[in-house]
């Protein structure tokens, strides 16, 4: 079951998240949030879902802030974590599908993700789901003792071309 997450789902979803900070580069945070942390950024995200199996948070996808300045207010900034054994099943489709909903109702017209570089099995779901190459920053993060590139993809949420007015106020 897909749901929108709570502050209630913090400590599961710190929980799933931890082994990505701790044994990864696909994280660069170097310590995992804790459940005070995580229930924040639960409550600031644009938008939050959870995956949930038998009572168990099996994964979760969110939106936050793309950028500071005005002019970015319409695109934002998405990320999805699964729990491990759950790659290739449907779980991230569904978890992101469910987002783009959520985004596109709250006005968004683009939504961007970045990459630790390898990682195949984000580059292809996100290439699945309709994301662009948007650029490449090079060695731009030191973790783990070696420095690794994150590539970053764009998805149109909506259609913006031959737009000459912004769209209304999100929401």
């Amino acid at each position: 079951m897909i749901r929108d997450a709570t502050t209630h789902d913090a400590a599961a979803c710190a929980a799933l998240y931890a082994p990505y900070v701790t044994d990864t580069a696909i994280s660069f945070e170097t310590e995992p949030p804790d459940t005070p942390e995580m229930a924040r950024r639960i409550a600031v995200a644009h938008a939050w879902f959870v995956l949930e199996d038998e009572g168990n948070i099996a994964g979760y996808a969110y939106a936050t802030r793309f950028a500071e300045r005005a002019a970015y207010r319409w695109s934002c900034e998405t990320s999805i974590y699964l729990e491990q054994g759950r790659r290739r099943t449907g779980a991230g489709r569904a978890l992101y599908e469910a987002l783009f909903q959520r985004l596109r109702e709250r006005g968004f017209c683009r939504a961007f993700a970045g990459m630790t570089l390898p990682n195949d099995a984000s580059a292809g779901l996100h290439r699945a789901l309709g994301f662009e190459p948007a650029g490449v920053y090079r060695r731009v993060g030191w973790k783990h003792g070696a420095w690794h590139d994150v590539a970053w993809v764009q998805k149109d949420l909506r259609a913006t071309d031959g737009c000459t007015s912004a769209p209304g106020e999100l929401t």
